[in-house]
């Protein structure tokens, strides 16, 4: 009894100091398993600001790439901060405008990738090409960033399985469906629906993306596609960049009835960062802004100054409501609650927006979302499933549904026809 009564004072007095804090537990989470994510636009910054021609371009540090006086803003991503973010392994997105024809939009996109893989080749200390999950445990072993390449809608393949196929020969590892824009085979979220989700042609993309391995991304689709996606798929899909529809309707979030399907699918929602996406606030205060231009140009017609200086006006009486991490927090916890924790990533979308959230501005600030979500009680394990395993997870599932599927001929087309 003696030393149960000297022991537990002790262990009281102890416990404290072997409680770990918040940030701790981010810390050692992103020590273990680095950031792994789901999107980031740099490539379509390259071509929009450079032209592709990055001979001088440093990125290393792009802190001065914007200039105010000309509406350029900086850029949320270098080197630098890739490595104080904590990150890993990165999908780079390979995006080309859905307004392009689709033979522009499959040259563009090649363009993309051949700048996106010179841009990797310059920093071999730094970054490295991967094609594998294997070549990404390898390279964040070697302490380079892995990088990896994704197609940012199915504009980019031209409707052909055959420029599918070659796309993933150049190193493509997943493809979006559809971006801003319904395609002939695949309904996107923000355009009028034509085919009802997928086509007969869009379930055959799906099943040639498993076949050859490459991962089906849900972000920018249709409720009716992503579901169609799910009735189809033979490999665990992804949403690169999306966030939780039930907190916040904008048609690019995804709706619980979506969500509850991925545990047996197995597939992720990688959490985006676009404050549209996360405040309901913010979605509101977009479409009041978009109707009170709409109802200036109609009464101010023939006259675009006095409609940018009456909208001007209205933006300074009535500002943007802010996003906030914690707004992110929630829609991790929306998505932990409907899916489980087996079922969330990152996709931050970073250089694809022109900000995020306050305390999420760039990619050097994924430690203070992971710090958030340890106060909210996430463990270590939690934390690592969230910002590396679970991708992993997927990536690999995809390789061995291919592997599965390697006595299956490709699906063919007659050249140039996408049939329903």
């Amino acid at each position: 009894m003696k030393i149960a009564a000297i022991a537990l004072p002790f262990l009281l007095f102890a416990a404290p100091g072997l409680a770990q804090s918040p940030e701790e537990i981010a810390a050692a989470a992103l020590e273990a398993a680095p950031v792994f994510d789901g999107h980031n636009d740099v490539p379509i910054q390259l071509r929009g600001r450079y032209g592709n021609v990055i001979g001088d371009f440093d990125f290393t540090d792009t802190t001065d790439t914007g200039d105010e006086a000309k509406g350029v803003r900086t850029m949320h991503t270098d080197l630098a901060r890739l490595r104080a973010g904590k990150v890993g392994a990165q999908w780079w997105s390979v995006y080309v405008s859905a307004s392009l024809p689709e033979p522009e939009a499959v040259q563009a996109t090649i363009e993309q990738i051949d700048v996106t893989k010179r841009l990797i080749a310059r920093y071999p200390d730094d970054l490295a090409l991967a094609l594998t999950a294997d070549d990404v445990e390898r390279e964040m072993a070697a302490g380079r960033i892995a990088s990896l390449l994704g197609m940012e809608g199915g504009h980019s393949i031209g409707s052909s399985l055959a420029v599918l196929r070659q796309m993933y020969a150049m190193g493509a590892r997943y493809m979006t469906l559809t971006h801003g824009k319904t395609l002939s085979w695949a309904d996107s979220a923000t355009d009028a629906p034509r085919n009802g989700g997928l086509t007969g042609f869009g379930k055959d993309a799906v099943r040639e993306m498993n076949r050859i391995g490459m991962l089906v991304d849900l972000s920018h689709v249709s409720e009716k596609v992503m579901h169609d996606a799910l009735d189809t798929a033979r490999a665990p899909v992804i949403f690169s960049h999306s966030s939780a529809r039930a907190l916040n309707g904008h048609a690019r979030n995804v709706p619980d009835s979506v969500l509850a399907r991925l545990p047996e699918n197995g597939g992720i929602i990688m959490v985006t960062f676009v404050p549209g996406f996360l405040s309901e606030p913010a979605r509101q205060w977009n479409a009041n802004r978009a109707a009170e231009e709409a109802r200036l140009e109609a009464l101010w017609q023939g006259q675009p100054d006095e409609v940018a200086s009456r909208l001007a006006a209205w933006d300074e009486a009535n500002p943007l409501p802010q996003s906030s991490i914690s707004d992110t927090a929630d829609h991790i916890d929306h998505v932990r609650q409907v899916a489980g924790i087996d079922a969330i990533g990152i996709g931050g979308d970073y250089d694809g927006i022109p900000f995020a959230p306050p305390g999420l501005e760039d990619v050097s600030d994924y430690p203070a979302l992971f710090t958030e979500l340890a106060r909210r009680g996430y463990s270590q394990q939690d934390l690592e499933k969230i910002s590396f395993r679970n991708t992993m997870r997927v990536l690999r599932a995809a390789e061995a549904t291919s592997a599965t599927m390697a006595d299956i001929p490709p699906f063919e087309y007659p050249a140039g026809e996408a049939r329903n």
